[in-house]
């Protein structure tokens, strides 16, 4: 691969964007790549987390402004420019951002797509599209208005102004602030821990996650109780529950 280095350690597989000359811009080379090694490890239940991550000053800049500058409104819609990420966000294994430096406009929007975002001290998150006369086009408006709420993600939209770690926490983009040297172990440390569950369960508890984001709360609260209900179908849910109240840990099998 050009564009990426992909490492499997037991259950946690960790991948680092590799475009150094344009900081990790995202290209449709990269995001063809990142599918083609994730596609597959989706189905595999060895598989229990991806940890994604960048270079020590930038998760990614941005979008790749070269690879599109000269395209046509008609060339994007034919192509559905972008669309294929829906793909990468749709991968049901959880995914963990690690991030250090940069995380802006499509790397912003890319964290965005991740369901842990653990950052460093020095990271930066923002949408500064504006700046370059278009808007957050992989999601942007609309995650982030999810996430953080109307008027910060207002404030970051329309002004291309950028946030640091700590308000990205305070305003619920990011889960953890970490030193800057300790933002990969403590990724790797929280992805194992989620490969040590049940995989059907982890699946689940995302999938619920993700759909109070989607629909109101009486619709939200009946899918969870019914995706609890099925969860008594599988192995691990006995298994959990018997090694409980016989005090011992449990050995979970993804069934």
């Amino acid at each position: 691969m050009n564009h990426l280095k992909v490492e499997r350690q037991g259950a946690v597989v960790t991948v680092r964007l590799h475009r150094p000359h344009v900081r990790n811009a995202l290209s449709g080379e990269l995001l063809a790549e990142l599918l083609a090694a994730l596609r597959p490890l989706d189905d595999d239940p060895e598989v229990g987390c991806y940890v994604l991550t960048g270079a020590e000053r930038y998760f990614a800049a941005g979008a790749d402004i070269k690879e599109m500058a000269g395209m046509t409104a008609v060339d994007m819609a034919a192509a559905d420019y972008f669309g294929a990420w829906e793909e990468f966000a749709d991968l049901r294994t959880p995914k963990i951002a690690a991030v250090n430096g940069l995380a802006l406009g499509g790397g912003c929007e890319l964290v965005m797509m991740c369901d842990l975002v653990i950052a460093g001290e020095s990271a930066v998150f923002g949408q500064p599209e504006i700046k370059l006369g278009v808007i957050p086009g992989i999601g942007g408006t609309q995650r982030l208005t999810r996430l953080i709420g109307r008027a910060k993600a207002m404030d970051l939209v329309l002004t291309g102004r950028t946030m640091d770690a700590r308000e990205a926490e305070s305003a619920g983009l990011v889960s953890r602030v970490v030193p800057d040297d300790q933002v990969l172990p403590e990724s790797l440390k929280a992805a194992e821990t989620i490969a040590s569950y049940g995989r059907t369960a982890v699946r689940a508890a995302r999938e619920c996650v993700d759909r109070s984001l989607e629909t109101g709360l009486r619709d939200g609260i009946r899918f969870e109780r019914r995706v609890f209900h099925a969860l008594f179908a599988t192995h691990d849910q006995k298994e959990g529950m018997t090694a409980f109240l016989e005090k011992r840990a449990p050995r979970f099998t993804g069934r």
